[in-house]
């Protein structure tokens, strides 16, 4: 059975400051690193930004995102340049900035996070008029994406839990591959992932049948799985990379189920 591939989650967010140049880095000198997924909103002038709340005053165990307060797409770009991430002195790259950090041979995971709005509908498969509505939503924003995306060197997968982008993505650049994150309802995913014949499908670590994991209740499907989600992508040809592993045995775990990718916060898991 092939190793699945290393997706460092906001470039090996247990190691290093999450969707920063400095992550960009250690993710990309990280031997096992196969592809780094990072997550994109507007500034307020509209430029890709990498930061994964939507409020700098978030907190990740305790201490503060960011040394800054706002909502992210109506800050700044130069606000948001100044704005130290978890008390370091790394700041908000743009998604310009981050890709030139990226080591030659490494892929990126862009999940496409806000366009700007809090009204966003993740998760929900939409009818043909709100799809139209969602994706003139998102696509001022994923036009200004693929034109920093379209200069770098790697592999490009887009992703996002909102079925506006990905309808955007498949409009204005068709050419690029796309996956749809996975929620609560699986059916739900799934329907979504044939609705813009989605190359993946990402679901959570509890989402895959047959493993200790999918008996846990707080990584990102509520209830134990009863839709074989690894067999049905299989089945349609959609590859399936999991999100979000911190130990080895998870990652072994998800290894021996056959999945295709693992995203995870550390480097070195695939080890054992």
């Amino acid at each position: 059975m092939p190793e699945p591939a290393v997706i460092s989650h906001r470039g090996f967010a247990g190691v290093a400051p999450e969707n920063t140049i400095e992550a960009a880095r250690v993710a990309s000198e990280h031997p096992s690193t196969d592809m780094i997924e990072i997550d994109v909103q507007p500034a307020a002038c509209g430029t890709p930004v990498v930061i994964h709340d939507d409020r700098l005053e978030g907190t990740r165990d305790g201490r503060p995102l960011t040394d800054s307060e706002g909502i992210v797409w109506e800050t700044s770009l130069e606000d948001l340049s100044n704005a130290r991430i978890l008390g370091t002195d790394e700041t908000v790259p743009t998604l310009e900035a981050f890709l030139t950090a990226v080591g030659p041979g490494v892929g990126v995971n862009v999940e496409l996070k806000n366009p700007g709005t809090p009204s966003i509908r993740p998760a929900e498969s939409l009818s043909r008029s709100a799809r139209a509505e969602r994706r003139a939503i998102w696509e001022p924003f994923v036009e200004r994406v693929v034109e920093v995306c379209d200069g770098f060197d790697g592999e490009v997968l887009f992703s996002s839990f909102c079925a506006g982008a990905l309808a955007a993505i498949r409009n204005v650049a068709p050419e690029y591959s796309i996956g749809t994150l996975v929620e609560d309802d699986l059916e739900t995913s799934l329907e979504i992932a044939r609705e813009y014949d989605c190359e993946a499908i990402h679901p959570p670590r509890n989402a895959i049948v047959g493993t200790a994991l999918s008996t846990e209740s707080s990584a990102g499907v509520s209830e134990a799985p009863t839709v074989d989600l690894l067999e049905v992508a299989r089945d349609e040809g959609r590859t399936v990379n999991v999100w979000t592993v911190d130990t080895w045995i998870q990652f072994d775990q998800l290894r021996s189920a056959g999945v295709d990718g693992i995203i995870v916060n550390y480097p070195g898991l695939d080890s054992w």
